[in-house]
C-alpha cells in the first residue's frame, strides 16, 4: 500500500485521483505510527518551502521520514515535496531540507527571461532523460506539467534523472536508491505523468527498493 504524506500542504486530491486510476491501494496520513506500516509513500507539496519544513517538524514527520528512508523504504516527493528532499533552500528566507539529496533549491534565475520564459515556471515542458533508471524505463521523453518558481541547484549529476530547458537546466526527476522526486506533476501530466506514477507505484510492489 502506498502512503501519501499529510502535512497540511499537499495536493492530496490529484495525487489520491491518479492512484484511484491506477487502482492502487492508498492511504492518507499524517501518523508517523499509520505511514510506517506502509510499503512506500508520496511526499506531495504545494507552496513554500520553509512552510512546508515547519510543518513537518511540527507533526514530527521530518524525523519519520529520516528513519523510514534510512530503512531502505521508498519516498517520491512531487513537486514541492521534490524540493523538500534537498539540503536547503532560499525560498522566503533560509530553510534546512530533509538532506536526503544533495543539492539548493533556489529561484529560477531571471537572466533570459521573457514572453517564452516566465516565473512562475507553469505549463508543459518536455523530459529529456539524463541516465538509465527503472523509473523511466520504457517511458518516452514526452511533455509534463510544472508549475514552479524555484528549482534544484549544484546536485550531484548521478542523481539527476531527467531534467527539461527553460532559461535554465531544470532538475524534473532526481533520485538515489529508494529517493525519488519529481518537480512536475505526474498526477497532472498525461499518459506520460501517469506512466512514471504507475511505474513507482509498481517499483514498490515488486520490492525493488528493498
Amino acid at each position: 500500500m502506498i502512503g501519501i504524506v499529510d502535512y497540511g500542504m499537499g495536493n492530496l486530491f490529484s495525487v489520491r485521483k491518479a492512484l484511484e486510476r491506477l487502482n492502487v491501494p492508498y492511504q492518507i496520513s499524517e501518523s508517523p505510527e499509520e505511514l510506517q506500516t506502509m510499503d512506500g509513500l508520496i511526499l506531495p507539496g504545494v507552496g513554500s518551502f520553509k512552510d512546508a519544513m515547519e510543518l513537518l517538524n511540527e507533526k514530527k514527520l521530518t524525523n519519520f521520514l529520516l528513519d523510514y528512508t534510512a530503512k531502505g523504504k521508498p519516498l517520491l516527493g512531487i513537486c514541492l515535496g521534490m524540493q523538500l528532499l534537498f539540503e536547503e533552500s532560499e525560498e522566503n528566507g533560509y530553510s534546512k531540507g530533509l538532506s536526503l539529496l544533495k543539492g539548493k533549491i533556489k529561484r529560477i534565475p531571471a537572466e533570459g527571461m521573457n514572453e517564452t520564459f516566465k516565473i512562475p515556471h507553469m505549463g508543459w515542458n518536455q523530459l529529456k532523460f539524463q541516465q538509465e533508471n527503472p523509473v523511466v524505463e520504457k517511458v518516452e521523453e514526452g511533455f509534463v506539467y510544472f508549475v514552479h518558481s524555484y528549482y534544484a541547484t549544484e546536485m550531484d549529476k548521478e542523481e539527476l534523472i531527467a531534467s527539461t530547458q527553460y532559461n535554465v537546466e531544470i532538475p524534473a526527476i532526481v533520485g538515489k536508491g529508494n529517493i525519488l522526486g519529481m518537480q512536475f506533476h505526474p498526477e497532472k501530466s498525461g499518459e506520460v505523468g501517469m506512466q512514471l506514477l504507475n511505474k513507482y507505484t509498481k517499483l514498490v510492489e515488486s520490492g525493488v527498493f528493498s
